[in-house]
């Protein structure tokens, strides 16, 4: 379970998602620890704060006592004063105190020799919950070195640190989530480039390699990127043209020959050849057939990826191609039972290609046919359907794309028994497209390859 979760995260945390965790974590922790800073240099700051205010006051306590005034004139101002003072003998008694200290023991057991300032914190009483702050100042006199204790509360600056702590905590995860957001609008932003190279690339085909991806201005990594890729895609183009037109060239200089070896044996089959010459004469006429196919559809292709095939528009009838090819069909194997059911269907189109379309989903079912081919036309709302079915082996659901590239054989050794070159389908699909049609593959019912093609009709 914990192994999928971590490959579902893996899968759906990109570069965005991936940089805005890590802006996020390190926003977090530089901030925490400088949040955990600031309220520690604000609290001492404070602190200090107070000690300047209660050591102030207890100097001028003890000054006073230096001068030989009475205890209790010294405490005078306190009534007004933020400290509460007391005044503690050399004997350790309170001598004089502020009306909020009246009566009580001295609130520290600080001592401090003449001049000496010391400090501590302490709760005033067993019954304060409050931390005081106090300063403890020595004063010499004949009778000795009296003590001025100035003690001041610390819960307005444990407050005001409190108070300044809760916004850094409110304030932390906003800010987190702030960062979080920008740095995944900016990386999103920053990679819009390379998500338009992307989207370029996914549509160049073979028959689109003259397109090229945009190069963004910041000459930037991705901008070499795209350069880098355009130069990929120049050497690629250059290669598929100096092969296509090889393969062209290469069907057109066949054809001579092919055309000599074809009158040479009519003319031994005319002259009558008997016995095993008969036999090579005609497999050698079947040979020959079976090269010119081939080099007809290595030229159909060529063309095609080339600058398209072009076609000449007509109203063709369907019905009447399918019937004649089941005729075609069920001459040349007897052995196998060929229907057809036809719903007159008229189309715009080359008659010849869409022939040559028939022609080759009728023999592919056939070299696979156990022992029916059905042939199926039916208009669908504006477009034909023609359905060319087998019971043979039919095609595996993760071929059906397959069958359709070229030199494709999934049978291989009945592929080249049969004289299958692997281009028909290959053609089949150029010349559908080409009408602005689709072809597809299924399982047929009851087994077997179901090729299914679709053709638009004319709108008027």
């Amino acid at each position: 379970m914990v192994t999928r979760v971590r490959a579902w995260i893996r899968q759906r945390s990109g570069a965005r998602v991936r940089s805005a965790l890590a802006a996020a974590v390190v926003v977090a922790v530089v901030l925490g620890v400088a949040a955990a800073a600031f309220v520690f240099l604000y609290h001492r700051q404070l602190v200090r704060t107070v000690d300047a205010a209660t050591t102030q006051r207890a100097q001028a306590v003890a000054a006073e006592v230096e001068r030989g005034g009475p205890p209790a004139a010294a405490l005078t101002p306190a009534r007004s004063a933020l400290a509460a003072v007391q005044i503690v003998d050399p004997g350790g008694a309170v001598v004089a105190s502020s009306p909020t200290l009246a009566g009580q023991p001295p609130v520290s057991p600080l001592r401090a020799a003449d001049g000496e300032v010391r400090h501590e914190d302490r709760r005033l009483g067993p019954g304060e919950s409050g931390r005081y702050r106090i300063a403890a100042v020595g004063a010499a006199t004949p009778a000795g070195t009296y003590t001025a204790l100035a003690a001041e509360s610390l819960g307005p600056t444990e407050d005001s640190v409190e108070d300044a702590a809760a916004l850094l905590i409110i304030g932390y995860p906003l800010l987190v989530l702030v960062v979080a957001a920008a740095t995944y609008v900016f990386v999103g932003r920053a990679l819009a480039p390379v998500e338009a190279i992307r989207r370029k690339v996914a549509g160049i085909t073979a028959a689109r390699l003259a397109e090229r991806v945009p190069v963004p201005e910041a000459q930037d990594e991705v901008a070499r990127l795209a350069t880098t890729m355009n130069m990929m895609l120049d050497r690629i183009e250059s290669q598929v043209a100096t092969q296509r037109r090889f393969v062209a060239d290469a069907g057109h200089e066949l054809r001579s020959p092919l055309a000599t070896l074809r009158s040479g044996l009519e003319v031994l089959d005319a002259r009558g050849a008997r016995g095993r010459d008969a036999e090579l004469v005609g497999m050698l006429r079947a040979e020959t057939v079976r090269l010119g196919d081939l080099v007809d559809g290595l030229l159909l292709l060529a063309r095609a990826d080339e600058r398209g095939i072009p076609h000449t528009a007509g109203d063709v009838d369907l019905d009447d191609l399918v019937t004649a090819e089941r005729a075609r069909l069920a001459a040349q194997h007897p052995a196998l039972t060929v229907t057809a059911d036809v719903v007159p269907v008229r189309v715009r189109g080359d008659a010849g290609q869409l022939a040559r379309v028939l022609r080759n989903l009728a023999d592919n079912a056939a070299s696979h046919a156990a022992s029916t081919v059905a042939m199926r036309l039916f208009p669908d709302g504006a477009r034909a359907v023609v359905e060319v079915r087998d019971d043979g082996p039919g095609v595996p659901e993760a071929e059906r794309e397959r069958v359709f590239d070229r030199f494709v054989r999934l049978d291989e050794s009945r592929g080249r028994a049969s004289g299958g070159s692997g281009l028909g389908l290959a053609i089949v699909r150029e010349l559908v497209t080409a009408h602005g049609g689709t072809v597809e593959v299924t399982a047929a019912p009851g087994g077997g390859a179901l090729f299914r093609v679709t053709v638009p009709t004319p709108t008027d």
